[in-house]
């Protein structure tokens, strides 16, 4: 395992200082208090009551696919790899166009969205399925991750929010108002979805808590999905996959009963970083990968939950060139059965790591286009 292969997912950018700010904690204890969540527009969602906003449409639909590529019960593709990103809310605030234009722009349906949700318990980001998720999952798969905070901006726009913190989720303290109508919403959809519960947990210690307490509030939130029948999440731990952190993502495995899929968010920041190492596809993500077969399991799926390129500004070309080297190398990473594109700047300069347009469109959607990321897509 190598310091400078393993690098820090978009977290270690960012996620260090959000939590950092007294002054949003003391408004956050609040709110919390006063039991109402304030949106930044105005609207207003309660804390008390069920919160369920009307429950999900079940969205099971159509046969299932056979033969030899069809996806296990727990939608792990055995002859390929789902192709997925994450794509922020268009400026008219629908994810929905905002996917839409992706597919569009990249030539291909995307097999997987990834969203995230904080547990502000408003409609805003805060009710896990939106309409849009909805919709959006009808024709594609969903991975939905959900943060144990309350967000200062809509969609985290700026990073800052509120931690509610892994002691008081496993206490049970939450779960009337924001756990168990997650938990409703969920069952009623139907159809299997992928779901992080903290993702990037090795950032969020020590303001969220120690390993020991996000431990124990994973298998709560699991324990308490269970109990309500909810039978249609697959459940996918999240960590950054930096070297740095390797004692404590040891110390933050919930274990095998609760962990159907591992996620690691691995990035070639370059740049970005000051680094003045160039890491190629496989360069930015064998290492993680190795580690986690080694230390954490052998045989769960793999899945890249976030992955990206920062720019060469010297060299344009080679952001096109990483992405076209996908096809040819993930296959050599078997356990790897789904790549999610970060698809969002993240601060800083040559910190750009969207495939909007360029070089790094032209390599993506020559990725996307091979027959390794085309599985059968299944429809509950």
């Amino acid at each position: 395992m190598t310091g400078e292969g393993l690098r820090a997912g978009r977290g270690r950018l960012t996620r260090r200082n959000t939590y950092l700010a007294v002054v949003l904690a003391a408004v956050g204890a609040m709110i919390v208090a006063l039991g109402v969540w304030i949106t930044r527009d105005g609207q207003q969602g309660t804390a008390s009551g069920t919160g369920d906003r009307g429950l999900a449409d079940n969205a099971v639909a159509g046969s299932m696919p056979r033969g030899v590529c069809a996806a296990s019960e727990l939608l792990e593709p055995p002859c390929g790899a789902w192709w997925g990103a994450y794509v922020p809310y268009a400026a008219n605030g629908s994810l929905t166009d905002a996917v839409l234009a992706f597919e569009k722009r990249i030539g291909r349906r995307l097999d997987l969205v990834y969203n995230y949700h904080d547990m502000s318990n408003t409609g805003r980001d805060g009710v896990l399925l939106t309409s849009d998720e909805q919709e959006l999952g009808r024709d594609r798969m969903l991975m939905l991750a959900w943060e144990t905070t309350v967000w200062t901006e809509p969609h985290h726009e700026n990073w800052t929010g509120t931690q509610l913190g892994w002691r008081e989720v496993a206490s049970g303290k939450y779960d009337r108002d924001i756990i168990d109508p997650g938990a409703r919403r969920l069952k009623a959809y139907g159809k299997r979805l992928f779901f992080s519960f903290d993702q990037e947990a090795d950032f969020r210690t020590p303001d969220a808590g120690e390993p020991e307490e996000f431990v124990a509030a994973y298998r709560h939130v699991h324990d308490r999905f269970a109990k309500l029948g909810v039978d249609n999440v697959v459940w996918v731990w999240t960590v950054s996959g930096y070297a740095g952190n390797a004692d404590l993502m040891k110390a933050l495995y919930p274990g095998d009963a609760y962990v159907d899929w591992i996620g690691v968010d691995q990035y070639n920041y370059f740049r970005c970083q000051r680094s003045a190492r160039w890491l190629d596809f496989g360069s930015s993500q064998r290492p993680a990968y190795d580690w986690m077969r080694e230390h954490i399991s052998d045989e769960k799926p793999l899945m890249l939950s976030e992955f990206s390129t920062a720019p060469d500004p010297d060299r344009p070309d080679r952001q096109r060139d990483w992405y076209r080297e996908i096809p040819k190398t993930a296959p050599t990473l078997p356990g790897v059965k789904a790549l999610v594109h970060w698809n969002r700047p993240v601060p800083g300069k040559n910190c750009d790591l969207t495939v909007n347009k360029g070089p790094a469109l032209d390599g993506y959607r020559y990725a996307g286009e091979d027959a390794y990321f085309n599985q059968p897509l299944p429809s509950r």
